[in-house]
């Protein structure tokens, strides 16, 4: 058995990024590593993993349930002038190449997918902004889930549902590795930001450790296999994050409570 069990809840096309990362904290700490790909947040919920990366929404969700078994340590800085530099990502909606729709609102009473619930690039901030819209009464004609984005992506590029919404992160890696599929979708819109997805550190470990692994992320960038490996993921380097900087998901989740909207539809 590994030293330190790594999880990842993301998107299965940063498995290669979290795997190297992984290797690279084992080896600075002069510790064993495993990288497991999680199905569900069972793990999460029960404080299975030593560090993970996990989506910032069940994080979130799970403090509000009382269980807040890991601490934000680290988040990536993504490549591009949208980001400014930021820990931030966006929400893009995309619809089929031959799709008439221009905008969100042209959703309206079409059919949507979204990867699973307890994601905030295909979920959470769908559900806000809904919200900040008044569209709280019923938006879509049918609302599925897919399970991945990269699903997701599959299903709108074969006209099987009408629209998405897909980490700009994923989406820009998917188009980058899967040219072809742009002759088969397009953005028509993009929501957001949200604070990108942390790595998180179980609270059973003690500031000192957690600072160690920071150290590691943020350091990453600064050799040229570092740069490499994040250049798979589009992430231009990493960056100390806490606690304090998802409350902008905090506040997404306040909107959609208070207006008793926390299903799609």
């Amino acid at each position: 058995m590994a030293d330190l069990r790594f999880g990842s809840f993301l998107a299965p096309n940063m498995t290669p990024v979290y795997q190297a990362i992984a290797d690279a904290v084992g080896e600075c700490l002069g510790m064993t590593s495993e990288l497991v790909i999680e199905e569900d947040y069972e793990s999460c919920r029960n404080d299975v993993n030593d560090i993970c990366f996990v989506c910032s929404l069940p994080y979130v969700t799970f403090e509000r349930e009382g269980i807040s078994p890991a601490v934000p340590i680290a988040a990536p800085v993504l490549q591009g002038e949208r980001y400014g530099g930021r820990p931030i990502y966006f929400s893009d909606v995309i619809v089929n190449i031959d799709s008439d729709a221009r905008s969100f609102l042209d959703l309206r009473g079409r059919s949507w997918c979204y990867n699973e619930p307890l994601s905030q690039s295909g979920y959470g901030v769908t559900r806000h902004h809904l919200v900040s819209l008044g569209e709280t009464r019923g938006f879509f004609g049918e609302v599925i889930q897919s399970g991945f984005h990269e699903e997701s992506i599959r299903w709108v590029a074969e006209g099987r549902v009408d629209a998405s919404a897909i980490d700009s992160q994923v989406l820009a890696v998917e188009m980058r590795d899967r040219p072809e599929i742009l002759g088969e979708i397009k953005v028509i819109d993009a929501i957001g930001p949200s604070t990108i997805q942390p790595l998180a550190v179980s609270k059973r470990f003690d500031e000192e450790f957690r600072e160690r692994v920071r150290r590691v992320l943020v350091d990453f960038h600064s050799t040229e296999s570092g740069r490499e490996i994040l250049a798979h993921g589009l992430i231009e380097k990493w960056v100390p994050v806490d606690n304090s900087d998802y409350d902008d998901i905090r506040d997404m989740l306040d909107a959609c409570e208070a207006a008793d909207f926390l299903e799609i539809r």
